[in-house]
């Protein structure tokens, strides 16, 4: 059975990929902040998740990731880059550490965590790489502007190195949800809710479990020739 690490587990999506993943008997590592969402995994996952706290902010904590991961189930097969965050703003009023806080967890992290844990998978041959993009990064979003810099960039990382290692036996595709069901919908009232489902030709939210869905398709032996592509799951709001 394969190894999967997953960051940004104790989210809305990171919640529904771990349950996937689980369901299907996979070796699981998951990480965020959230130290009491974590002993919940523990706790409800009856110990068969490995969860470790991991602020993807620290080159030193991605580092302890990669070996208590390692010292768990070994090498990872398969990574999901889910761990995002937003702190908008408009450009002009955007400050320093609004942009570099966004851009550092997005995307930095992104990359050393990718690069630590691409070794293994090339020594064995065989690995998924899913990274977490947003419809944000095609569309433009007014007081975005650090959001979707980081993610139009994990977009041209994931064709980029999708490129360099793909004779190696290693996908690398991405994932951009639009839409979706989750609970920061909550704090946005319902004639603006309306007024974005209308723009969605199937006319409805996405959910968490259908984006977690996709993640486990590019994830599979299944998806072995899909490499470097972007998969809108968003309803037809974009095409």
């Amino acid at each position: 059975m394969k190894n999967v690490l997953i960051t940004g587990a104790t989210g809305g999506i990171g919640s529904s990929i771990l349950k996937l993943f689980y369901e299907n008997n996979y070796n699981i590592c998951v990480t965020g902040t959230n130290k009491v969402k974590l002993n919940e995994i523990e706790v409800n996952y009856k110990g068969k998740v490995k969860c470790i706290s991991c602020n993807l902010n620290e080159e030193l904590q991605i580092e302890s990731l990669v070996q208590l991961s390692n010292e768990y189930y070994g090498s990872t097969d398969i990574l999901i880059n889910n761990a995002g965050i937003t702190k908008d703003n408009l450009f002009l009023r955007m400050k320093d550490e609004e942009w570099n806080d966004v851009i550092n967890i997005n995307l930095n992290s992104n990359f050393k965590l990718t690069k630590q844990i691409l070794k293994g998978m090339i020594k064995s041959r065989w690995g998924r790489i899913v990274n977490i993009s947003s419809d944000a990064a095609k569309i433009g979003n007014a007081g975005q502007a650090n959001y979707v810099a980081s993610k139009s960039a994990i977009e041209g990382l994931t064709r980029t190195l999708a490129n360099e290692v793909a004779s190696r036996g290693v996908t690398v595709n991405c994932v951009s949800p639009g839409f979706v069901e989750t609970d920061i919908l909550q704090t946005i009232d319902k004639k603006t809710l309306q007024n974005m489902v209308e723009k969605i030709p199937l006319r409805r939210m996405g959910t968490i479990d259908e984006i977690a869905s996709a993640v486990y398709f590019l994830s599979s032996e299944e998806s072995a020739y899909i490499t470097g592509q972007v998969l809108h799951v968003n309803g037809g709001l974009t095409m």
